[in-house]
Order: structure tokens, then C-alpha cells, then sequence
């Protein structure tokens, strides 16, 4: 019962906070926060996010994401998709979405973009799982409650085409649907609640091999606080990097990456939590690794 407890627990901190899955990485694949950025780069691209979150604690937090973008012919607009599990104790949330983006260029290594996504997302409770204080309770079964709904969101995107800087602001889950796991259900007090994400990055030059890269994430949704991530990278080459980033009321990062033959990139980064579940967790461990298609590499 107290492991029940815990994992209800656990369930809802997790959604008042926010209900979207979260990445340390995020600077390195803001295209699963904003669709308007699919196409900002001259080639497809495929990244892979793998995040444990609270290891050592039964039933943590995991979140799996692959995402594909890249630019049409003209170069003018973006096209791409994601598809994202996230697992928490005895539920399961399964996300798939497509993006279109359409790029203005509104002065010279300046654009803008307009992007939308559109998706279907899965909510899954495995009530096998799950122990009941009173086993003839029929309020959930045995078995797998599942309910499919849809959902949209929008974005936009301004950045200058040498990856000086970069601005967003995207806007996900606008529907705001019931989530009902039964038919008889004419309401639910659990809805899908729009978030807000705003990032922002400049990449200065230190010298022909060093590059620094600050970057934010500003996270909003009701009636959660503000959550802010700040952080930094140094690059070597735009081969090695180390970074690190704060997390409010959530943790601290510690970042590495390398890009081989200008293809291939691997991240890795580890949070450090700053809560109380810092007592029963030794932290959260998040891989991404991204493949360029059809980039051209200069010898």
C-alpha cells in the first residue's frame, strides 16, 4: 500500500508541475520543444532521446523520444514528426506528432518561422499494477485502461542562418481536452493544460577553435510556478563540448557531447537533483544521440 502511495505521489508532483516529458538536452534538440524550428537547418536530422530520471527509486520517470526534420527543396519550409513515450509507475503516455514550418527571411541571415504540429496522444493505466486498498473495488480493473485523444500546437522561430543566435516561443496541448478513461464519464478533473515554452541562445566566438554558448528555457503552465532552465556551453572545434545548466526548483546538470565526422553526435548529460527525492534518488541520467542526412561536410 505504501508503494501505491508513493507512486500516486510521485504521479502527481510530476503532473502539477507539467505534464509534457522534459530534457536536459533541450538545446541540443529544441526541435521536440517547438515545431516552427523543424527545417531551420540545410538537411534532415534524427535524434534520439533517452532520459531515466530518479534512478534508484521504484517506478521512476522515463521518457523515450525520437524526432525527424529537415527543410523541403526550396529551403522555405520545414517538415517533421515525434514520437514520444513517457512512463510513470503504473501509466504510460504516448505521444505521435507531425510539423510543418514555413521560414520568412526578413532580412539578410535573418529568419523567421511559423510552425504547427498536429498528433494524437495515448494515456495508458496498467491497473495490474497498481494495489488497491479495497481489492473488491471496481473503479479500476484489472486490466488496461487506455483513451486516445488529439491534440495541437503551435510555434514560432526567429534565427540567423550562421547559428549566431536564436529566439522561440512555442506553444503545445492547445486543445486542453478531458482525459476519461471510462465511457460512462460525462467530465474528468484531469485535462490536458496548454504549456508554454520560451528559449533563447547566443554562440559567441572566443577564437578559431573555442565557442561559448548560453542558452535559457522558460517554462510556463498553470497554476504551476515558473520553471527556468539556464545553461552553458563550451565548444571545441563544434566537435567536444562541456556544459552544464540549472534547473529551478528541480536540479543541476552536468553536460558532454562529441560530433563524429560531423555527422554522428552523442550527448550525455546528468542531473544532480536539489529536492528532498535527492535522499532516495542518485540522479537522473539522459543520452541523445543525432544522425545529419545528406549534410555536406567540407574537407
Amino acid at each position: 500500500m505504501k508503494k501505491v502511495i508513493f507512486i500516486v505521489l510521485l504521479f502527481a508532483s510530476r503532473t502539477i508541475a507539467q505534464q509534457l516529458p522534459q530534457y536536459s538536452n533541450y538545446m541540443i534538440n529544441d526541435y521536440a520543444l517547438n515545431p516552427a524550428i523543424g527545417g531551420s537547418n540545410p538537411y534532415f536530422e534524427a535524434k534520439s532521446n533517452n532520459r531515466y530520471q530518479w534512478i534508484g527509486i521504484t517506478d521512476a520517470p522515463r521518457t523515450y523520444v525520437l524526432s525527424v526534420d529537415g527543410p523541403t527543396k526550396s529551403l522555405n519550409m520545414g517538415l517533421g514528426g515525434i514520437l514520444f513515450t513517457d512512463i510513470v509507475g503504473p501509466t504510460r503516455r504516448t505521444g505521435f506528432y507531425l510539423s510543418y514550418a514555413y521560414h520568412l527571411k526578413v532580412a539578410d541571415k535573418v529568419r523567421v518561422s511559423l510552425g504547427l504540429s498536429a498528433g494524437i496522444l495515448q494515456f495508458m493505466v496498467d491497473a495490474s499494477k497498481i494495489q488497491l486498498h479495497d481489492p473488491s473495488d471496481m473503479v479500476i480493473s484489472n486490466g488496461v485502461q487506455s483513451v486516445l485523444m488529439p491534440d495541437f500546437g503551435a510555434g514560432i522561430y526567429a534565427y540567423s542562418t550562421d547559428k549566431k543566435w536564436y529566439a522561440g516561443a512555442s506553444v503545445p496541448q492547445i486543445l486542453q481536452e478531458q482525459i476519461k478513461f471510462f465511457n460512462a464519464q460525462t467530465s474528468s478533473l484531469s485535462t490536458l493544460a496548454t504549456h508554454m515554452y520560451i528559449t533563447g541562445g547566443y554562440r559567441f566566438t572566443l577564437n578559431d577553435d573555442f565557442k561559448l554558448e548560453p542558452s535559457a528555457c522558460i517554462k510556463f503552465v498553470n497554476p504551476a510556478p515558473v520553471q527556468v532552465d539556464i545553461g552553458v556551453r563550451a565548444l571545441y572545434k563544434d566537435m567536444i563540448w562541456l556544459g552544464t545548466s540549472y534547473r529551478s526548483m528541480d536540479a543541476v546538470s552536468a553536460m558532454i557531447g562529441y560530433t563524429l565526422m560531423q555527422n554522428i553526435t552523442f550527448a550525455y548529460s546528468y542531473d544532480f537533483t536539489t529536492t528532498d527525492i535527492r535522499k532516495y534518488s542518485s540522479g537522473t541520467h539522459e543520452l541523445m544521440i543525432g544522425i545529419k542526412f545528406n549534410k555536406s561536410i567540407k574537407k
